[in-house]
């Protein structure tokens, strides 16, 4: 878990607790000890996962590209 956390960018404790909440990359057991194992080709792919899942680089969910809204009519009260 160690060298994943450190291929990612992230603190052991980080991974640890999204592997818990299963939020991040996906992982397995190995061993006797039950040492938990991730695979660089799964890293890579949550990690391109993540950057289509954000707005910021991936222009097709950026608001900032999207046309205007028309707000609709409503009535104000005085």
């Amino acid at each position: 878990m160690k060298d994943a956390a450190e291929y990612l960018g992230l603190s052991p404790h980080t991974l640890y607790v999204w592997r818990h909440r299963r939020n991040g990359p996906p992982s397995f057991r190995m061993g006797p000890r039950g040492r938990v194992m991730y695979r660089i080709e799964a890293l890579d792919a949550w990690i391109r996962e993540q950057e289509q899942a954000d707005s910021r680089s991936n222009t097709a969910l950026s608001p900032l590209g999207a046309a205007p809204q028309k707000r609709s009519d409503y009535a104000t009260g005085a």
